[in-house]
């Protein structure tokens, strides 16, 4: 078996589909190993080789994954989880170094989609059409009384993912409760639309757009897509290609979108595979099959809109056994 082109996944937790597609696309060409920091996480055994190694937040926890890829020729490194695709995009080089690539956006790209309000400044002064946000809510009250924005409005922080700490509120005394509990807080308009989830794919080589997927929500649970179908918009392709060219991201991202009125509003974007990329997979965007071109020093060719719409996805529950 070659080991040519062994891939590794940091912190695969749940994410068995992601496991099972690469080796698939992989064929015997190379090794897929994944990471956590949990024995427990059951995507580690859907992997040729894995490593149960120190939290991301641990000092010495770079230098396990780095020692990892050196002793076990990794040539693509990848993430599932936010906070680790910065340390990814920061020590990019560290990596090069040993002859592994990181699929990841650049540093400034990857903190510009953690920071919601800083996402949200980009969008409007690109001229794109995006969820209202605050920061100061003394500025939001006086949107409320001039009718700019009405309640109800989500509140969520500024940097955070997997729907944690977002609270629905009503009121202007919900809002007071919740900013002297918890600091670095941001106030969003609720949006009262149809929400589509976009997978894209970025050519590391070319930096072009070559793969985009688009799959309304049906139902979503904890903050991932549990159902949805696949649908095809042309001005919303033109859209999110200008989009991602403007914000120069590179690789693997998901973005929600919400339709209001007619109108598509960029809400948010994580430069990782969702949730709900299985759902792109399965309709026949292969994108661990251009991560893999890309790792083999292949250019993907285009494949935007190739795909069938009316595609249901629908999320069940499977279990792995481990015995101790």
């Amino acid at each position: 078996m070659s080991d040519d082109l062994n891939i590794l996944i940091l912190s695969c937790g749940t994410r068995n589909k992601i496991v099972q597609y690469f080796k698939k696309e992989l064929d015997g060409r190379g090794l897929v190993m994944a990471t956590d920091c949990c024995d427990l996480a059951p995507a580690l055994y859907e992997a040729d080789k894995h490593f149960i190694v120190p939290r991301m937040d641990d000092e010495g926890y770079l230098d396990a994954i780095l020692s990892i890829c050196k002793e076990n020729k990794i040539k693509a490194v990848l993430s599932l989880i936010d906070p680790e695709l910065c340390l990814l995009a920061e020590h990019k080089q560290a990596f090069l170094d040993i002859g592994t690539t990181p699929i990841v956006s650049d540093l400034s790209v990857v903190e510009l989609c953690f920071d919601k309000y800083k996402m949200f400044e980009f969008l409007v002064q690109n001229g794109f059409n995006t969820v209202k946000s605050y920061i100061d809510k003394e500025i939001f009250y006086s949107d409320i009384e001039a009718g700019v924005i009405s309640y109800p409005v989500f509140v969520k922080p500024v940097r955070g993912s997997a729907s944690i700490n977002i609270s629905k509120v009503a009121s202007k005394e919900e809002i007071e409760l919740l900013f002297s509990r918890y600091d670095n807080l941001m106030i969003q308009e609720f949006m009262d639309g149809t929400e589509y989830g976009v997978d894209v794919y970025i050519d590391m080589i070319s930096s072009e757009p070559v793969a985009i997927f688009i799959k309304e929500k049906i139902k979503m649970r904890a903050g991932e897509t549990d159902k949805s179908v696949s649908i095809k918009d042309e001005r919303l392709f033109e859209l999110i290609m200008k989009f991602v060219k403007d914000i120069g991201f590179k690789g693997i991202i998901d973005i929600d979108i919400f339709k209001v009125n007619g109108e598509y509003y960029i809400s948010e974007v994580n430069p990782r595979f969702g949730g709900g990329y299985p759902h792109a997979y399965e309709s026949g965007i292969n994108i661990p099959g251009m991560v893999i071109n890309n790792v083999d020093s292949k250019m993907n060719r285009e494949v935007i809109g190739q795909y069938d719409e009316g595609i249901y996805m629908m999320k069940f529950n499977e279990l792995k056994i481990k015995r101790s």
